[in-house]
């Protein structure tokens, strides 16, 4: 396949829309970049960063173990991630919003406690597996010729589930995430919440997985809302903001892989990273600019 990129924006379009694997792939990276825009923005909220980098590195040995049993690799990323999900809400200290230095410490003890387990997984099922594993580096970092017709009907019923269960639970978990105490106190279900949150976010990793590869989907849940919560400190909005950012990204990342030689994973972590940055210059002038106001 040969491509050419040219002056012509309208026909660099066209010719990136004229290869059906470029359209599923394009369609896969918007339902993944709106699952983790949305679900990321509260990841970031509830100070859970650790956890979700954690559920995105569980998809590499819940592929592997697939591909090593001759099943497909969708199934290990939505298993794995799932089930690591649940293991890290039923330990002690799991699964809790991050609002003290104490719970804090606990929780990032028994999440890097699976995490290591989860790794070590990893490297048993690829050295378990006698054949030849061409597809590792897809696993680790994502390819954008992978996605198959399949998947994105997968990753399109997955992704309607996971944001009407985030819809359904939106409140609770805004006010859980805020102020868990008083949330606590106030009758709302905090663990039932933070547990349901902890399968969405799941889930959200093992589809991103199958995009941008295990070792990078942590970029596109984290950087999109963390650019968003530097712009604005009003949830919907930047929920809004996460999305959008999400999306944008892997649009231009994808269209970058298409014509270059690098993966789709570099370009939608640079991109990412590189709005973050924007992001906190812009708030750092606004913030600077409006001491001068205040003290002329």
């Amino acid at each position: 396949m040969s491509v050419d990129l040219t002056w012509d924006l309208v026909a660099d379009v066209r010719q990136l829309l004229s290869y059906h694997f470029m359209l599923n792939a394009l369609r896969a990276g918007t339902i993944v970049a709106v699952v983790c825009g949305a679900i990321g923005y509260f990841m970031v909220l509830r100070r859970q960063s650790f956890v979700g980098h954690t559920l995105a590195v569980i998809g590499f040995p819940g592929a592997a173990g697939a591909i090593w049993l001759g099943v497909s690799s969708g199934f290990g990323y939505y298993g794995f991630c799932i089930a690591g999900a649940l293991v890290i809400a039923a330990l002690p200290g799991g699964g809790r919003a991050g609002s003290g230095l104490g719970g804090a410490g606990e929780e990032s003890a028994v999440v890097g406690t699976v995490q290591g387990f989860a790794l070590a997984c990893g490297f048993l099922f690829v050295s378990l597996y006698k054949g030849f594993l061409s597809g590792l580096n897809n696993l680790l970092f994502g390819t954008i010729t992978g996605v198959a017709d399949h998947q994105v009907i997968t990753l399109l019923i997955a992704g309607v589930l996971c944001l009407a269960v985030l819809v359904a639970i939106a409140r609770p978990l805004l006010f859980v995430s805020v102020d868990p105490d008083v949330a606590r106190a106030s009758g709302v279900p905090v663990r039932l919440v933070g547990t349901v949150y902890l399968v969405l976010l799941g889930t959200a990793a093992a589809g991103a997985s199958q995009i941008t590869g295990s070792l990078l989907v942590f970029a596109l849940l984290v950087a999109p809302a963390a650019t968003a919560s530097r712009l604005t400190a009003r949830p919907y909005l930047g929920l809004g903001l996460s999305v959008l950012i999400a999306v944008l990204v892997t649009w231009l990342g994808e269209a970058f892989a298409f014509f270059s030689p690098y993966p789709i994973g570099f370009w939608v972590t640079t991109l990412a990273f590189g709005a973050y940055l924007l992001a906190t210059g812009y708030g750092l002038l606004r913030e600077r600019l409006g001491r001068r106001l205040v003290t002329a």
